[in-house]
């Protein structure tokens, strides 16, 4: 299959800039046959550059006139282009940065499905922890994986069909890396692509269509799962990035499942394998990692993970069986989702000496307050059966002015319960609807600090 010169002639005008004239050796599929790819190449030229810098600020609530000036000196298309790759750069910003966002080259598919900067620097360590000099990215996007893989020394190669995407990609190598020949990048099928010599193989699927939003069967992801769990599986060494609402029975047998929050939001799911990866239960389980002793962990078959950043504590499940549902204790821990998802609360409730307050909910409740990066504490200074009048005279009694609801096992909107409160007061304090022991209930308390 034919491949693309990585970066052919740097404009001198602005290092910046991504190639502005298309390679003898370009394969057809990455001309700039349609008006799209067309308008997008315009960025790259000293007026759309100019017209980019120009809008780096603006304002999109006056685009409107915005536009209507700009048209008076550009053509339409180019102010068009503009104006669109200024909003994707603005809504780049909460995953990228504010530094490179500004820098780099979107489109709107790449700016929803692209990883989180830090969630992407985090599997980019543990690919050069596994050894790999190159990376095959299949399904490569507007580079936001494979950008976080070359800056961490590994040779990258990123595959995808869509030119504009393409051209993207290369744009923001060119942009981002200081020797922009780390990554390279192929218009092609992924699905027909040869991977012979990869060394090892990062695939990350497409799990949104235009007609059906968000897709949930793996099955349906383009390409499906079993494509990509049979690709690398065919490489020996990879990953595969998915949906982390994944049920736990279509994980593989031969891969390890790893959950990742950042922050305390769950963000993805990844299926990692290694030809000579351990299976899970082969050997001693691991002790759960502390804030010091975080490094990339090896691959281990069959395993269950949960890792949080940005700190990059991993815990990993040793099949422990449900915890015991007891009474609430003075302390309840909200585990982080990553946790959750990984099925892996009863970890988590064993190193707190915990129970669940219902057999059915992921709240940990505890006599003692432990220090844990796996869950969140609070102090419980009151338990009701579920009702609003009173928990209104709870919180007038308390003098409660600033409110945080959380709910687990409730159908109550926790906005809707702030609305009917009506606070005042100098006091803050955290209301969790829930079920204990199957009875909806109200656990009223505060966070606590080990």
């Amino acid at each position: 299959m034919g491949r693309v010169t990585n970066h052919p002639g740097r404009p001198a005008t602005d290092s910046r800039a991504a190639p502005a004239d298309t390679p003898a050796d370009t394969p057809a599929a990455d001309r700039p046959t349609d008006p799209a790819t067309a308008a997008f190449r315009s960025l790259f030229t000293d007026e759309g550059q100019a017209l980019l810098a120009e809008l780096r600020d603006h304002d999109p609530a006056q685009e409107l006139a915005l536009a209507t000036r700009l048209r008076r000196d550009h053509s339409p298309e180019l102010v068009s282009a503009a104006l669109s790759q200024a909003r994707l750069r603005q809504r780049a910003v909460a995953k990228f940065g504010a530094q490179d966002a500004r820098r780099m080259y979107f489109t709107p598919h790449g700016v929803e499905q692209s990883t989180r900067r830090s969630v992407a620097e985090y599997r980019a360590a543990r690919f050069r922890a596994l050894g790999p000099a190159r990376v095959l990215d299949l399904c490569g996007g507007i580079g936001g994986d494979a950008l976080a893989m070359a800056r961490a020394g590994l040779s990258v190669e990123a595959v995808d069909l869509d030119p504009t995407t393409c051209l993207a990609a290369r744009a923001n190598a060119e942009a981002l890396l200081p020797d922009p020949a780390a990554l390279s990048v192929v218009t092609a099928d992924v699905t027909t692509y040869d991977l012979t010599g990869a060394q090892s193989l990062f695939v990350d699927p497409a799990r949104r269509s235009g007609a059906r939003g968000r897709i949930f069967d793996p099955e349906a992801y383009s390409p499906p799962l079993s494509f990509s769990v049979d690709a690398v599986r065919k490489v020996g060494l990879g990953a595969i990035k998915i949906a982390p609402g994944i049920p736990h029975e279509l994980v593989p047998d031969d891969f390890e499942a790893e959950w990742i929050s950042d922050n305390g939001d769950v963000k993805e799911a990844v299926l990692w394998h290694a030809a000579d990866a351990p299976a899970h239960g082969a050997g001693p389980a691991p002790a759960p990692a502390s804030a010091s002793e975080i490094s990339p962990a090896p691959v281990v078959a069959g395993a269950r993970r949960a890792t949080l950043l940005p700190s990059g504590v991993s815990l990993v499940g040793r099949g422990l069986p449900d915890p015991a549902v007891r009474k609430v204790g003075r302390y309840l821990y909200e585990p982080d989702g990553a946790v959750i998802r990984a099925h892996l609360v009863a970890e988590v409730a064993e190193e707190l000496d915990g129970g669940l307050i219902d057999e059915t909910i992921a709240y940990i409740t505890a006599d003692e307050l432990r220090p844990t990066p796996y869950a969140t504490p609070y102090e419980i200074t009151d338990e009701l059966p579920f009702g609003v009048k009173k928990l209104k005279a709870l919180l007038r009694e308390r003098e409660v002015g600033v409110l945080t609801v959380k709910k687990r096992g409730s159908a109550v909107e926790p906005e809707e319960l702030r609305k009917k409160m009506k606070l005042s007061g100098r006091n803050s304090a955290t209301v969790f609807l829930t079920r204990v022991a199957g009875a909806p209930a109200m656990l009223v308390g505060r966070p606590a600090h080990p």
